[in-house]
């Protein structure tokens, strides 16, 4: 007897004798058991309207009024270096709609988001009172220093 036949014979003992997908009667591996979802309440539905509040309103700095009804507004913000993690200013320039040509370079502006009304026009600029207004405002009281003289 050679070694082939004594081999074939061994190999027709351990197959088994239904057809396997698996190569040389290897058996199928059992299945897993499934996990049950932790959450008992299934899960809230999706909102019927998205809404993205991003920029809607901003706040920045006439730079040129040289065109009619158009403002170009530069608008600052701070934001993290990706790296060094230090604050930086970025600047961003907007085209803005001013149908009185009231702003003159230098004013402060809010931008309101809008329509298109041009190619590069979305925003609409409203005046917006400087930031230090409220300096020096009399508010009624008597100083220390006023009563005292």
């Amino acid at each position: 007897m050679s070694l082939t036949s004594s081999f074939l014979q061994l190999s027709s003992i351990l197959k088994p004798h239904h057809p396997s997908q698996f190569l040389h009667g290897s058996l199928p591996l059992p299945s897993l058991p499934k996990i049950p979802h932790f959450s008992s309440s299934p899960p809230p539905p999706p909102p019927s309207v998205l809404t993205v509040r991003a920029m809607k309103i901003v706040q920045g700095r006439v730079v040129c009024v040289s065109s009619d009804k158009t403002v170009s507004v530069e608008v600052v913000r701070l934001a993290p270096h990706p790296k060094y993690k230090r604050r930086l200013r970025k600047k961003k320039k907007y085209q803005a709609h001013d149908a009185d040509n009231q702003f003159q370079v230098g004013d402060y502006v809010q931008l309101e988001k809008s329509r298109p009304i041009s190619k590069t026009k979305t925003f609409i600029a409203i005046p917006v009172p400087p930031r230090n207004s409220t300096r020096g405002v009399d508010l009624g009281l008597p100083l220390q220093s006023a009563e005292q003289g």
